[in-house]
């Protein structure tokens, strides 16, 4: 089995083939390699197939915002099961991860906690515990609704510098900001004409509280589309035309979560028609008064 085949499983839902695939991987691991400091801390394992029924577990979070974001689903279900859970995240998430019986350390990369008589990486949750996506209620992350004006719609077109092919040009959703009452959720200054020009503050929970009070989420792959959908939020998610293992470009929907829906590149670097797309279903969904939605915004975005 290759990754491929772990990514073709993960795509199509086949969680018990996936896990299947990565039980045969952790079984041919080296120990001696488990949490390399050698290695960048995204590219480490650190689960060894222990158990964690009654133990004392250090749920490390080695991955970026969004992935952190993504399987902290996972986090009552392992406290349900561990005597105690510490989750050692990057402290400006630590407002987002505040589940019962759960205590948080801020990631320190310089000096990282002790290991626990557990250790696991928040990414190997799902595969650890058995658990699918769908086992766990949406939404799983709570923010109170910023004060936004009603039909608001969140825009985000920058991803992490690391892909670039995840981004989308800010001219090409200058139709959707003209033609509704838009917000920026990027952390930088924009000429598009949204209601904060001066861009998204670099603080999660003032983020969250926007996302929270928009009405829908128009997002590429980032950190924000992982926010929208654990927040339950209305997301159209933009994604490349071979994007990584979570979304299947085949598919219009997520498992991951139930209120995104995927708006795939046809070709490699072709962001005009899945916007065009974003578009003509803005359009469909609420009509045109003078610039402004026509209707509520609401069940409709999930259709």
């Amino acid at each position: 089995m290759t990754a491929a085949d772990w990514t073709d499983a993960m795509r199509d839902a086949r969680y018990g083939d996936a896990w299947a695939i990565e039980q045969a991987t952790l079984g041919a691991r080296d120990p001696a390699t488990r949490d390399d400091p050698r290695l960048p801390y995204h590219q480490r394992w650190v689960w060894d197939g222990r158990g964690f029924d009654g133990r004392d577990v250090l749920v490390r979070c080695y991955h970026g915002l969004g992935d952190t974001l993504q399987f902290a689903r996972f986090l009552p279900v392992l406290a349900a099961r561990a005597r105690s859970v510490t989750v050692e995240a990057p402290a400006r998430l630590h407002p987002l991860l505040r589940f019962p019986g759960i205590a948080l350390a801020a990631f320190d990369h310089a000096q990282p906690l002790p290991p626990a008589e557990c250790d696991i990486e928040i990414t190997e949750l799902a595969f650890a515990l058995r658990c699918a996506p769908r086992d766990v209620a949406l939404p799983y992350l709570h923010a109170a609704p910023a004060p936004l004006p009603p039909a608001t719609i969140g825009l985000c077109w920058q991803a992490g510098d690391w892909d670039a092919e995840r981004w989308v040009p800010p001219g090409l959703l200058a139709p959707v900001a003209h033609d509704h009452r838009c917000l920026s959720l990027v952390g930088a200054p924009t000429t598009l004409p949204v209601l904060n020009p001066a861009g998204c503050p670099f603080d999660l929970p003032a983020t969250a509280a926007l996302v929270a009070g928009c009405a829908l989420v128009v997002t590429v792959d980032t950190m924000i589309a992982h926010l929208a959908g654990a927040l339950g939020r209305p997301t159209w998610l933009l994604v490349k035309a071979a994007p990584d293992w979570r979304w299947n470009p085949a598919r219009r929907d997520s498992d991951w979560y139930p209120s995104m829906r995927l708006y795939p590149q046809p070709t490699p670097g072709d962001w005009a028609t899945p916007l065009a797309a974003v578009t003509r279903d803005l359009a469909d969904l609420q009509g045109e008064d003078h610039g402004q939605p026509a209707q509520p915004v609401g069940a409709g975005f999930l259709g």
